[in-house]
């Protein structure tokens, strides 16, 4: 709440402060219209019934100038929920856009251990409780103080027995309401964690539906949703089972006081007279107790509803809370003229050159499991260099700690000399141009999706990066061409065509060192061969690093190195690896590269 309340008077500090102040006037009318009946009784109806010729003319004054005060009210009222409107929406706004920043400066390790459904939870459920704290829940508090403090004045005003009658009934209801929110926190906090479970799993099921289809796992898919929905319904109605009794039992002692009210303010007026309590005196007091009791059982609804969205905020704020990516470099990437780039740390330029070097580097993505143990390797300027081996020898790993999407436990790697720990992350990434096995493609047309590559590119650049890796006939054959809209991830092209997208948007981008993690393994033998010359125009000049399972991206490579558990256990030509008959002979007979 603390850091909601300061989030909010620092960007709408004089609106919030126009809302409090519009807020005690539509009360304090709300108040006059109740003290009203005394004066209505006491003062008019009383005195005209026992008039032979009454005069309305002072009561028709008084209705008017009321009417008037209760015009102001229902204005003030309007502009109040008007301005929260555009508090709420800008708030959420704000900390979604936050949000979303801080996890564009989140590291990998963070999407590793949260599924892409639970965060995006906190974008949707999360965030939505939030608004409606802000929008509804805050208001109402502030409004049911001030009622509660004036209303409670007012009574003191009127009649001190009575009011002390009604602060008992106003007592149980707030023992009810404190008392049921400690159950319903816990279980409200229940219901937000399962509603990110529910939605991780609807993600996670919809983006494998072809794999769910092709094993025929449709009952298993609905099973196990089945589970997570059951456990979603059993958090989400204990939470309201809590939170909507407090409603009813406030409702009940509100009742009881009023009976109670009544019973004694009638006692009170026979026995001791006017004097002591008018009937017009007795009404008030009774409107004001409803006035009294109807605040504090919205104060108990909305302290369920705060319970609620304390629980958003613990998962908002605790996105907000994780550590960003740390990027403590110096040494930055600029270009040098004529489509080269240098290095510059401090005034002075170092020309990038494309030189790799790894020193005796250990790694593990937890630090209970080590996946890579004393790499050794340094690829030179135009080299390519390859990494061959079994599944989770560790190949990827490599070329993940080369662009820092992780950072090494021990041992050094250097890029020309700097060490990548010195070197700005931006300038680093901005340095290696890399194609992954995965295809991402983004909602937006085929040559949006090929600038990605580089914000700045022409559309000339675009398609002779598409020429290049012989995208652009495929292309040519859309409906609209470049133009084409691709929705979702692709899903209308091919395997093969969403990776020769991948890898003409890194062509765009011409980045001085390349890494091809399995580029091809998406693409046909026919279409590979017709790119591979393309790919090595690419690479020309550049250091390449190659992750394949095709001979015909391997045995041109100037090194090949084979891994195994983490180990680089063999180094060197394709011949010369096929001539001492180890482990890439292995590889290489067995059909495995």
């Amino acid at each position: 709440m603390k850091r909601l309340l300061k989030h909010m008077f620092r960007n709408w500090k004089w609106t919030l402060l126009s809302v409090a102040l519009l807020i005690v006037v539509s009360t304090l009318c709300t108040l006059a219209m109740t003290l009203f009946t005394r004066t209505l009784i006491d003062g008019y109806i009383l005195p005209l019934s026992e008039q032979a010729d009454p005069d309305f003319n002072p009561l028709g004054i008084a209705l008017i100038k009321l009417s008037a005060v209760l015009l102001v009210g229902t204005l003030a009222s309007f502009l109040f929920n008007f301005l929260m409107i555009k508090v709420e929406q800008g708030i959420i706004r704000q900390l979604r856009t936050d949000s979303f920043d801080h996890l564009q400066s989140l590291p990998l390790r963070y999407f590793d251990s949260h599924s892409h459904g639970a965060i995006m939870s906190v974008f949707t459920n999360d965030m939505d409780t939030f608004r409606q704290m802000v929008g509804r829940t805050l208001p109402h508090l502030f409004s049911s103080a001030i009622t509660l403090v004036s209303t409670f004045v007012s009574m003191v005003v009127l009649n001190i027995p009575l009011t002390c009658l009604s602060l008992l009934c106003a007592a149980g209801a707030m023992i009810v309401a404190v008392t049921m929110s400690k159950f319903s926190r816990r279980y409200f906090k229940g219901r937000q964690e399962n509603m990110a479970r529910v939605n991780g799993y609807i993600e996670e099921m919809v983006s494998g539906q072809k794999v769910v289809k092709v094993f025929s796992h449709e009952a298993k898919a609905s099973a196990g949703f089945a589970s997570i929905n059951r456990d979603l319904f059993q958090s989400v109605f204990k939470a309201n089972r809590v939170a909507n009794t407090v409603m009813p039992i406030n409702a009940g002692i509100a009742n009881l006081g009023y009976v109670l009210i009544a019973i004694a303010g009638a006692y009170i007026s026979l026995r001791y007279g006017a004097s002591a309590l008018t009937v017009g005196t007795l009404v008030s007091f009774l409107t004001l107790h409803k006035n009294f009791s109807r605040p504090i059982a919205q104060i108990s609804q909305e302290v369920n509803n705060i319970a609620m969205a304390s629980a958003g905020a613990d998962r908002v704020y605790g996105l907000l809370d994780e550590q960003s990516e740390t990027d403590n470099g110096h040494v930055t990437l600029v270009p040098s003229g004529s489509g080269a780039w240098a290095w510059k740390d401090g005034e002075q330029l170092h020309p990038q050159e494309g030189l790799v070097s790894l020193k005796d580097v250990d790694f593990g993505y937890v630090s209970e499991k080590q996946v890579l143990y004393d790499i050794t390797l340094t690829a030179y300027p135009g080299q390519k260099i390859a990494f061959v081996g079994g599944t989770g020898a560790g190949k990827t790993t490599i070329t993940n700690l080369i662009n820092r999407f992780y950072d090494i436990s021990d041992g050094s790697i250097c890029v020309d000399g700097f060490n990548v720990s010195d070197i700005e992350k931006p300038s680093l990434r901005r340095s290696l141009g890399v194609v992954l096995q995965e295809t991402n493609l983004f909602s937006g047309t085929v040559m949006e999706n090929i600038r990605f590559g580089r914000l700045d590119a022409t559309d000339e650049e675009c398609i002779a990066a598409a020429k290049l890796v012989c995208a652009h006939s495929f292309i040519h054959r859309l409906p609209d061409g470049y133009n084409t809209y691709i929705d979702g991830d692709g899903g209308a092209l091919s395997a093969g065509e969403r990776q020769l997208l991948s890898i003409a948007r890194t062509a765009v981008a011409d980045p001085p060192v390349l890494v091809l993690d399995e580029a091809t393994s998406s693409i046909d033998t026919r279409t590979e061969k017709l790119i591979q010359k393309s790919m090595d125009s690419i690479m020309k000049g550049r250091t390449s690093f190659v992750i394949a399972h095709r001979l015909s991206t391997v045995r041109d490579a100037d090194y090949i190195i084979v891994l195994e558990k983490g180990h680089i256990i063999e180094a060197g030509k394709h011949f010369e690896l096929l001539e001492r008959k180890g482990k890439y002979w292995e590889l290489f007979t067995g059909g495995q590269l």
